[in-house]
């Protein structure tokens, strides 16, 4: 393997929590009586953790109805983000091949941390060697925390150190840190936006990410 230690990003990247994401904000759309948005909108909305997301789907609320639409929308999915939400075709089988090749793993993610913990035990089992989300101390991306702490733990440097992930903020992300970026089509983001935000090497699947890597 090229590189000793692989972060990925979550949402995108390995799992496609695009529905119950999108789901969970439709029925509080429902509720405050705002416009439902389709899968694209929210696609194009998310990845800058839930406020950005709740600020771009109900826009042009006033700031104390926007706090408790956040609210709402963080108590509704964290009760129903395993509905639909599963991993891409082939992420089991990358992170398996890694795992017996040595190759060190973590998921980096803008979720809370608590949830980007409960989601790597349900659905990757021990096949991430860590798991880092946002929380106190940990800003969230494109701020380099999550990856610098995920290496920390892992005991990685940047020379052997990648990182994986769908879109404009991981790109971002992966240049604070100092590390090089591989990015994903499969995700959120097309790759027209991903090369106007500087993408430069690409995967179109897991077979092509597992050669890059």
């Amino acid at each position: 393997m090229k590189y000793k230690t692989v972060l990925f990003d979550l949402d995108g990247t390995l799992l496609d929590t695009l529905e119950d994401m999108a789901d969970a904000l439709n029925r509080i759309m429902r509720k405050y009586g705002l416009p439902e948005r389709t899968l694209k909108e929210v696609r194009s909305f998310v990845g800058n953790g839930a406020r950005r997301l709740i600020e771009l789907a109900a826009e042009g609320v006033d700031d104390e109805t926007l706090e408790q639409i956040l609210a709402d929308y963080k108590e509704d999915y964290d009760r129903n983000y395993l509905i639909k939400t599963a991993p891409y075709p082939g992420i089991l089988e990358l992170l398996k091949t890694l795992r017996e090749s040595g190759v060190k793993t973590g998921v980096v993610s803008n979720k809370p941390d608590s949830t980007v913990q409960e989601l790597s035990e349900a659905l990757f089992q021990d096949l991430a060697d860590v798991s880092v989300g946002e929380k106190t101390g940990i800003r969230r991306k494109p701020a380099p925390d999550t990856v610098l702490a995920a290496m920390e733990q892992l005991g990685s440097t940047k020379e052997d150190t990648v990182y994986v992930g769908d879109s404009e903020v991981d790109i971002a992300t992966a240049r604070a840190a100092g590390i090089p970026c591989i990015s994903v089509t499969w995700g959120f983001r097309d790759r027209d936006m991903l090369i106007e935000a500087g993408a430069q090497t690409f995967a179109d699947s897991s077979e092509e990410l597992l050669k890059l890597l």
